[in-house]
């Protein structure tokens, strides 16, 4: 695999955006989720119990713990750090030299203690992967604060694998789990036909989607098996192209699903780990840049690599036309496909490929440290090459540590593989599982939501007998409102109604925590609903009995003519959710006291210090603004001053001409003495990518804030360390 210093650039970049997203998303609804007039209060996650601070961190490891030691009650702790990880997170989007491996350790250990009092609104998939992708920055990323550059690191491509590895296990486990959960929809090849109108958020072109023709979902499906199942054992290819074609796969299944659903930063995840795939060679192909690097191969060489990457892409067509029984039907104008093998067929097929998979990325993972220890090995300068060689020694450690570690969730899949791993692995798995390191997943497991979409819609009135909908601003009620969309946001509270639609309200406690709160008027769980509270029906006066029934949802479909219809869904009626209640009711105050949901102790006095009252005052500011908006104000705020900055950078520091450039070197080479650096006998390939290397560290500039005079001195600095450690060998 060739350089990977800007495909590494744009990871990171992504990372702070994703990380700032994420932050802001929570921070909005921190009141209402997690405050002392919440649904679930953060404080009765924290119960001090007379342990010393460093038992409670080891039992939770939340830095929530600190709290009251600076005043703070933990609804305002939660608040300051979401604050101090947007704030973070967005100076990291700006200034290159702060995408560090400490302030990455600080976004996720700052991330890492929200989970830990996040209750069941933070225990997704996504919060899971966040934090995994978000401890891999911590190795990813330089040392820049600390050592002072943002040069290449000879280890880099060993930890920059293990993001290739993770998308492995991400994507591979997703297309397999739709099948050995032995779901009908998934088998049918009819998945497709339900997903677009039952997912939790659609978007207004998932109504579109959701028209096309049934032979087209089933083929849909198909190219989703294929891309998920066949595809990810390409990221090990040794041949590049094949890289790269796996790469734009996953892109453009994600680029599909961010179009059609709101899975706020999922896929902007997935697409982040995307980048692993990538080398400087191919982002210099997008930036229209010439490639530098000469290509010594010979024709018959160069055609005996198509050709086998042709077979490998055929192989692929072959074996899903052969799967899924893949036939042109002339008479209807489509291809018809089912599925032709059994689940005992897939299990055998499951059992073959899972040992070797994890065999493969051994070996690709021993390659990139094999020749990381070369790369260090010849590194000029003793003092050079054995602080490379210590980097490379504890980095290649946390590798291997992690990859082994991981082998024990990706092996959930396959239960024969697991029952193989040696103890020793589950032990260590099961230590660091509290830091939610490593994980398992498994998107889209069963298809839900084939009779109709469950909706579950609340009720309100003042006499019991006229009654208004509570209508949320982004989940489906209204049959006529706009499908929204929300990405990189993710309403917490909407999707967990979803959820609990799947079921009865006694497998979602926080549901009566939610009528609860709404008989009460609390203003902070109804800006959850609805962002501008005038939106709200009761918003005047809190109702005095509140219902929830459950209805079926369907999308509309086009008129007979050809054109749209008014509305966007249809529903009937299904069934009673949630009985009639009211305050001081017997049935709510029982459910009530069953879930532990009524204050055993009242909330602490809300605290005056300086720092509170500053997170008070950013909390006034922040009212009222729907989420989505905010996020993408911002984030398109820092994208157009990251591009200001490039420009200048790059009008002050013109690029020179190929010409210019060949007259330049050829100029400076007449005039370098015999015995000098340029006569030092370097291999011409060495000399093209450390002048790569130079290039890049001079690009890198122009993401910076006006640090270009810094970079200079720097790079001055680190050719007489060159020099000097020339002249000690």
């Amino acid at each position: 695999m060739g350089e990977i210093i800007l495909p590494r650039r744009m990871f990171l970049w992504s990372m702070a955006v994703i990380y700032f997203a994420a932050f802001v998303s929570l921070y909005v609804q921190i009141p209402g989720l997690y405050g002392n007039d919440g649904l679930l209060p953060a404080r009765w996650q924290l119960r001090h119990g007379g342990k010393s601070l460093g038992e409670l961190l080891l039992s939770s490891p939340t830095l929530l713990w600190l709290g009251p030691q600076l005043g703070l009650d933990t609804h305002t702790a939660m608040e300051l750090l979401c604050l101090v990880g947007a704030a973070l997170s967005l100076a990291a989007i700006l200034v290159e030299a702060l995408r560090d491996s400490v302030v990455f350790f600080c976004l996720w250990a700052l991330y890492l203690s929200m989970y830990q009092v996040g209750q069941v609104f933070l225990y997704f998939q996504w919060d899971n992967l966040l934090l995994e992708v978000g401890f891999l920055c911590i190795l990813v990323a330089p040392l820049t604060l600390i050592r002072g550059s943002r040069g290449v690191r000879e280890h880099d491509r060993v930890t920059f694998w293990l993001l290739r590895w993770l998308l492995f296990r991400l994507m591979f486990a997703s297309g397999v789990v739709k099948l050995t959960s032995r779901c009908p929809t998934w088998w049918g090849l009819t998945a497709l036909t339900y997903h677009y109108e039952t997912q939790c958020i659609p978007t207004q072109l998932a109504w579109f989607a959701h028209q096309l023709p049934v032979w087209w979902q089933k083929l849909s499906v198909v190219g989703t098996f294929t891309i998920e199942i066949a595809a990810p054992l390409l990221f090990f290819s040794p041949l590049r192209r094949l890289r790269l074609g796996a790469f734009y796969l996953q892109v453009f299944l994600q680029v599909l699903i961010i179009l059609t659903g709101n899975y706020n930063f999922f896929n902007l995840l997935t697409l982040a780990l995307c980048l692993s795939l990538l080398d400087d060679q191919h982002v210099n192909f997008w930036r229209r840049k010439a490639d530098k690097i000469s290509n010594n191969d010979s024709k018959l060489w160069s055609w005996l690599l198509y050709l086998l990457e042709l077979t490998v892409w055929s192989l692929m067509i072959f074996g899903s036309v052969v799967c899924f029984d893949l036939k042109p039907d002339t008479t209807k104008n489509s291809i018809s496909s089912r599925t032709a093998f059994t689940y005992h067929q897939f299990n055998q097929f499951l059992k073959t490929v899972t040992i070797p998979s994890i065999w493969i990325g051994v070996l690709s993972l021993t390659w990139e440290m094999v020749t990381a220890m070369f790369r260090c090995a010849c590194v000029s300068g003793f003092l050079k090459r054995f602080w490379g060689t210590i980097q490379w020694t504890v980095f290649a450690t946390a590798a291997a540590a992690m990859f082994t570690i991981s082998l024990v969730p990706f092996t959930y899949i396959e239960y024969d593989s697991n029952a193989r791993l040696w103890p020793g692995v589950r032990r260590a798995y099961e230590v660091v599982d509290r830091y939610q390191l490593v994980n398992s997943y498994g998107l889209f497991r069963r298809m839900t939501g084939v009779s109709g979409r469950p909706e579950v819609v609340i009720e309100g009135s003042y006499d019991a007998v006229s009654w208004t909908e509570i209508e949320f601003m982004y989940k489906p009620g209204n049959l006529s409102a706009p499908l929204a969309a929300v990405t990189p946001h993710q309403p917490r509270l909407d999707w967990q109604m979803w959820f609990a639609a799947l079921g009865d309200q006694t497998q979602a406690p926080w549901f009566t925590s939610l009528m609860y709160r709404l008989l009460q008027g609390k203003s902070d769980v109804i800006e959850l609903i609805q962002t501008d509270v005038s939106q709200y029906p009761f918003h005047q006066q809190p109702p005095a009995y509140l219902r929830a029934h459950r209805y079926r949802y369907w999308f509309t479909e086009p008129k007979a003519d050809g054109s749209y219809p008014q509305r966007w869904w249809r529903r009937v009626y299904d069934e009673e959710f949630y009985p009639t209640v009211h305050l001081g009711n017997t049935f709510l105050e029982s459910m009530l006291s069953q879930y532990g949901l009524k204050d055993k102790s009242p909330p602490s006095r809300m605290s005056n210090t300086t720092v509170a009252q500053a997170v008070r005052w950013v909390r006034s500011q922040a009212r009222g603004v729907p989420t989505h908006i905010l996020i993408w104000t911002l984030i398109a705020c820092s994208a157009t001053l990251c591009l200001l900055q490039g420009l200048q950078n790059r009008s002050n520091h013109p690029e020179k001409t190929p010409l210019t450039h060949e007259a330049t070197v050829n100029k400076c080479t007449e005039n370098v003495p015999e015995g000098s650096a340029e006569h030092s006998g370097k291999p011409d390939e060495q000399q093209t990518t450390e002048d790569e290397e130079e290039e890049e560290e001079e690009e890198g500039g122009e993401e910076e804030d006006g640090d270009g005079s810094e970079d200079e001195m720097e790079g001055k600095r680190e050719e007489k360390d060159t020099v000097a450690d020339d002249e000690e060998d």
